[in-house]
């Protein structure tokens, strides 16, 4: 515990770490500490509650819906995307390749900036659909070829647990996981909608400047959870303790999925994954975006798990192996 201290304490000073802390064993908290701000130029002070955007750490979240699904027998993990959206121009590529990362399709986000009309307007997940269906932008490999990270896939779960579950994305993980799990400083951003009671810390890309609102923000699944490290702790023991998803079903998220890639450095269902120690697999995901960067680390043999989150982008920069060595 001192190390992890002695070195958020040193980057806070004097690098400038600025965000929260969870550190716990065996599902005891042994650490957790606020640094800095959540509004700089006012100095609103951060609390181990205080709200940050996930960013690609949305993407275990967004795994953890679909996976529900799946628990519920509504959706398999071999069902093609065309089962749930028949105009989808590309054939064959199945949920599980969209959660693995082997479905080849390409980013939106970059696809968007040249097809999008008008940036003043918010694109939602269904816009990302129809601008495909529309123009087919050139996909970067076929189905199941290899591992290529693309956002897309995880805009397409989330739509496709709307399809499913009649309900709108962020209603569902707020019915289905968070108000379970009493993750009270958890929500789901779209932007142009205001959530009630949501007060969420500012994003700083550089300096005292705050991190622009794309108009990419429209688009959930992939990134847009806000969450505290207490509530992601809270998520943890959950799939610790099999409350959510099943053990067989998690078992499955957790197996690497890439006989291309290290055993060190893989990728299951919604996680990264390292399994170079087979009796202390590590599952995890970090994120940016506009102005934020997100940890959450959770080594399944020793039960031990890191989170933390951060909203300068510029002096909250740590690697993941860095992280670990700490834990």
């Amino acid at each position: 515990v001192s190390r992890i201290d002695n070195f958020f304490s040193k980057r806070s000073k004097y690098h400038g770490f600025n965000g929260t802390v969870l550190y716990a064993v065996n599902g005891e908290i042994e650490y957790s500490k606020a640094f800095g701000f959540s509004d700089l130029r006012n100095r609103d002070t951060l609390g181990i509650e205080s709200s940050f955007q996930l960013a690609s750490v949305s993407k275990p979240i967004t795994a953890i819906a679909t996976l529900l699904l799946v628990d519920q027998g509504l959706v398999k993990l071999e069902d093609s995307v065309q089962t749930f959206f028949p105009d989808f121009p590309y054939k064959d590529i199945s949920i599980q390749m969209l959660l693995s990362h082997r479905s080849g399709l390409p980013n939106y986000m970059y696809f968007a900036d040249s097809l999008w009309p008008d940036r003043e307007h918010s694109i939602s997940n269904r816009d990302v659909l129809n601008l495909m269906i529309e123009h087919h932008p050139q996909r970067y490999y076929s189905p199941n070829k290899r591992y290529n990270y693309s956002n897309t896939n995880y805009a397409l779960l989330a739509l496709i647990v709307e399809e499913v579950s009649d309900m709108a994305f962020d209603l569902f993980v707020k019915t289905r996981i968070f108000l379970p799990l009493e993750m009270h400083n958890s929500n789901v951003y779209n932007k142009g909608t205001t959530p009630v009671n949501f007060n969420p810390v500012k994003g700083y890309s550089s300096g005292r400047r705050v991190a622009e609102n794309t108009y990419l923000n429209g688009v959930v699944g992939d990134k847009g959870v806000y969450s505290s490290v207490v509530d992601l702790f809270k998520l943890d023991q959950a799939l610790r303790n099999g409350t959510l998803v099943s053990d067989k079903l998690l078992d499955v998220a957790f197996e690497s999925q890439h006989k291309d890639l290290y055993d060190w450095d893989n990728y299951g269902l919604g996680w990264r994954i390292d399994a170079a120690d087979p009796l202390n697999k590590v599952v995890y995901h970090t994120g940016w975006w506009k102005g934020f960067r997100s940890y959450f680390i959770r080594e399944l043999g020793s039960s031990k798990t890191l989170i933390v989150l951060s909203n300068t982008a510029r002096t909250s920069s740590v690697g993941s192996r860095e992280l670990r060595k700490l834990i």
